[in-house]
């Protein structure tokens, strides 16, 4: 398969980011709801932290078992500076943010969804950058000839970017976006796939896949403790866990489907 080819059918696993997000637009303002759909998409986030988690150290894992001292020793601490930045630098514009909302709310001009924008907007970001060192494997399994592998990827990556779409508009749930506004977000949160799919292709480096997955945990973390604060502000703790539950199972239920595959 063509270079291009390749590059098309990871676009294609990046695209399906897009079959979730018109959920987005559940004009239901029901407190239950909104509740339950920003409780799943904890779940397929946990499921996200983990995998990227996973990921991130099996470099790290395989230089320690090798009694490669100092390269797994830089690795951990590159793998540890990203989360830092990707959580943290969070932490710092969303004060931001915050403040400039909060000012416009001084001046009677405020966006009652701005926040919950803000945050979709955070979550597509996370999600993007894990998505980035996903289709770094597409391209760098296709570039050293294992097609068939490459497909299974694709395929497997397709399936989470589904249930990434839907955990990115969990909290725009009745708050009416435009389509114009989901469409940026499916760019952002699926188009990294595509974009590293082209990449793995041409340079393969584990230095870079350890540092876009130590931002994409540290992002997918700072977004989980939002969305858990948004969830107990609700006081339905039994709907909460169930959904979390939920969330978590889709999300381990997909990889197993890549599992059983081969991939």
């Amino acid at each position: 398969m063509s270079p291009l080819g390749v590059a098309a059918l990871g676009a294609v696993a990046g695209l399906t980011i897009f079959l979730g997000l018109p959920l987005g637009m559940l004009r239901a303002d029901a407190v239950r709801l909104k509740t339950a759909l920003n409780a799943v998409a904890v779940g397929i986030l946990l499921f996200l932290l983990w995998d990227v988690l996973s990921q991130a150290w099996e470099p790290v894992d395989a230089a320690l078992s090798s009694h490669q001292l100092w390269p797994a020793i830089l690795q951990g601490l590159l793998m540890a500076g990203c989360i830092g930045i990707g959580l943290l630098g969070l932490v710092y514009v969303d004060r931001r943010s915050r403040r400039s909302i909060e000012a416009a709310s001084a001046e009677g001009t405020a966006d009652p969804a701005a926040a919950s924008r803000r945050l979709a907007m955070t979550i597509a970001v996370g999600i993007g950058l894990h998505n980035f060192a996903e289709g770094l494997a597409i391209g760098t399994a296709a570039a050293t000839g294992q097609l068939a592998f490459a497909v299974l990827l694709i395929i497997g990556f397709g399936l989470h970017n589904a249930t990434e779409g839907f955990g990115i508009v969990a909290p725009l749930t009745g708050t009416r976006p435009s389509w114009s506004y989901l469409v940026l977000l499916g760019v952002i949160g699926g188009g990294p796939t595509f974009v590293g799919t082209v990449v793995g292709q041409f340079f393969a480096s584990a230095v870079l896949s350890i540092a876009f997955l130590g931002l994409a945990a540290g992002s997918i973390l700072y977004v989980i403790i939002e969305l858990l604060a948004v969830a107990r502000r609700a006081n339905l703790k039994v709907l909460v866990t169930w959904c979390i539950f939920a969330g978590l199972i889709a999300g381990f239920a997909t990889d197993a489907v890549v599992a059983a595959a081969g991939a």
